[in-house]
């Protein structure tokens, strides 16, 4: 019988997304991983801006981002521009500036809606992944693989497992509801 380790597994994978989602919600504090899932066409290879260029935090609203190369420059201001971060490089030929502007009242309030539906589907995904998990033990149990005993313990240790991660997604959506609302 197994320890779980397959369930545990998917229910960290689904946790690890849910915070890489929140690290790209842009929260009026300048945080480099807005940049993640913008690529650069370096040499004709789609390449993340962090592999051509240092990208720093110099203040709390700005974020500085100087290419090795000089001749990316344009290339890199045009995919944040045709990204969806929100925000208009600076180009001053050196480097390019991302200021990122105070958050209004409303906007703080928007995205914490935004964050709050997050994390409502990542709790579902834990629950399918639960669901997943007991039916594969019933069907164990159907299939005289383990008794009626073993079968009460995995469903109840995979409904821990499952509350523990729920409150983990709280946890981590409280800290993250904190931060946009005390910006």
């Amino acid at each position: 019988m197994s320890d779980y380790t397959e369930i545990k597994e998917k229910m960290e994978k689904t946790i690890s997304v849910y915070k890489e989602n929140l690290s790209e919600i842009r929260a009026g504090r300048a945080n480099p991983a807005i940049l993640n899932k913008i690529k650069v066409d370096y040499y004709g290879v789609p390449t993340p801006i962090t592999q051509v260029a240092g990208v720093s935090v110099p203040e709390a609203r700005l974020i500085v981002i100087q290419p090795w190369d000089a001749s990316i420059l344009k290339e890199i201001e045009k995919e944040i521009l045709k990204s969806d971060i929100g925000i208009n490089p600076n180009n001053d030929g050196k480097v390019i500036r991302l200021a990122f502007p105070e958050l209004t009242e409303e906007r703080r309030k928007e995205l914490v809606k935004d964050i709050k539906k997050i994390a409502e589907d990542s709790k579902v995904a834990i629950r399918a992944i639960r669901r997943e998990g007991m039916d594969e033990y019933k069907d164990m149990q159907k299939e005289s693989l383990i008794t009626e005993d073993e079968l009460k313990k995995a469903e109840n240790d995979i409904q821990k497992l499952t509350d523990d991660k729920i409150d983990e997604i709280d946890s981590i959506l409280a800290n993250k509801e904190k931060e946009i609302m005390s910006v």
